[in-house]
């Protein structure tokens, strides 16, 4: 049984950082973000390949954030900088063996979410 686990969301201000983490308990993964809105589909927002050179950003968060692993394969970051109202959402991590980064259903593996709320 493969485990993902998010921490690090909060409530902040616009124009604040935030920084989340995630850990899969299995190595070679692709790890990416998706987050979902109140009312709205859940959406991506950026991911990292399993060998780790390659990342993909949504637009809406293209400059902004930036995923990265952490010190050991298995865990992956979101730094969040500029945060804007608009990026508030409930953040899920997930993991696969996947091909196309950006593609929810690729990914087998999938945490419970984190909060991230920012005021205006």
């Amino acid at each position: 049984q493969v485990h993902v686990e998010e921490s690090g969301g909060g409530l902040v201000q616009s124009g604040d950082s935030l920084r989340l983490s995630c850990s899969v308990s299995g190595s070679g993964y692709a790890m990416a973000w998706f987050r979902q809105a109140p009312g709205k589909d859940r959406e991506f927002v950026a991911a990292v390949s399993g060998s780790g050179p390659s990342t993909k950003y949504s637009k809406f968060v293209q400059g902004r954030f930036t995923i990265g692993r952490g010190a050991t394969r298995n865990t992956v970051f979101l730094q969040m900088d500029n945060l804007q109202p608009e990026d508030t959402a409930v953040y899920y991590c997930a993991a696969g063996l996947v091909v196309y980064l950006d593609v929810q259903g690729a990914y087998d593996y999938w945490g419970q979410g984190t909060q991230v709320t920012v005021s205006s």
